[in-house]
């Protein structure tokens, strides 16, 4: 296990805050689109039905041992089918609902660390979140429950928030490393950070983003800038995790490059029934 308003003429067309230009088909289909999937995720909040999906990240160099899992947040609607995440996360992202989803998504997470002795778990969070009274204290409340469980928990920090509040996120995870918890970096090199606020942070993981992984094996250009940020984690002394590994070939680049851990579809689906559950 790793240790890591304007007034206008009435005939001057004008834009709808929700739905776009007035007349734009294409936008008030994506207004209304977006408005259904947050009544969805409400409707589902409102109603608890709201689970944690597991997937495995390996070891580079013993595939066959788990370093952690990743607890991803699934939102269910009336039939019990899964919502995919891409048809709502970047609406609530900036919502009080947003935060919301990370605070049940912590409190499974927390749940799974108490029912699963021997789990390290990574739980995805917004840097948004660091400030809100219900996240912190499901956080509060499971660590008074068991001070140790936060040595088997990794809080996963979305890249794009992170740079927007780096003061705050910086106090909170060095007050949150006196607890034991790990902190990973996720989505690594999509185009939000700097460089140089990686000395800055306390990361103890950087995931590279999957844009940078999927065909690695044949696209130089991907090689060079993984290797580069594989080359800036070791600097930094900061463990690696490259998303979206999905072939043996880009498995074995991937391992010749020196990646600490792997994590994909190659390697294991996400699953709502891990192997704790079934034993039991």
């Amino acid at each position: 296990m790793f240790n890591f308003g304007n007034k206008t003429s009435p005939n001057v067309q004008t834009q709808d805050p929700v739905e776009g230009p007035i007349g734009d088909p294409l936008s008030s289909a994506i207004g209304m689109r977006d408005k259904d999937a947050i009544s969805l995720v409400r409707e589902a909040l409102r109603k608890k039905r709201v689970r944690l999906a597991f997937q495995p990240v390996i070891q580079t160099t013993n595939p066959d041992r788990r370093a952690f899992f990743e607890g991803l947040i699934r939102v269910l609607d009336s039939n019990g089918r899964v919502i995919p995440a891409r048809d709502f996360i970047d609406s609530v992202e900036d919502q009080e609902l947003g935060r919301k989803l990370d605070a049940l998504a912590l409190e499974k997470g927390l749940e799974a660390l108490q029912a699963e002795p021997n789990l390290r778990l990574a739980i995805n969070m917004s840097a948004r979140s660091i400030g809100y009274p219900g996240w912190k204290k499901v956080l509060e409340r499971g660590l008074e429950d068991d001070p140790h469980l936060g040595e088997r928990l990794i809080l996963e920090i979305t890249e794009r928030t992170a740079i927007t509040m780096p003061e705050l996120v910086q106090v909170f995870m060095a007050e949150m490393q006196g607890h034991g918890i790990s902190f990973a970096l996720d989505d690594f090199g999509a185009g939000y950070t700097s460089f140089k606020y990686l000395k800055d942070f306390y990361f103890d993981i950087i995931k590279i983003d999957g844009e940078f992984i999927r065909g690695i094996h044949s696209d130089p250009d991907n090689q060079i800038l993984t290797q580069a940020m594989v080359s800036v984690a070791r600097h930094f002394d900061m463990f690696t995790v490259a998303e979206s590994v999905e072939t043996a070939e880009d498995a074995a680049f991937l391992t010749q490059i020196g990646v600490d851990c792997m994590q994909g579809y190659y390697f294991g689906v996400p699953t709502l029934d891990p192997y704790w559950r079934k034993a039991a």
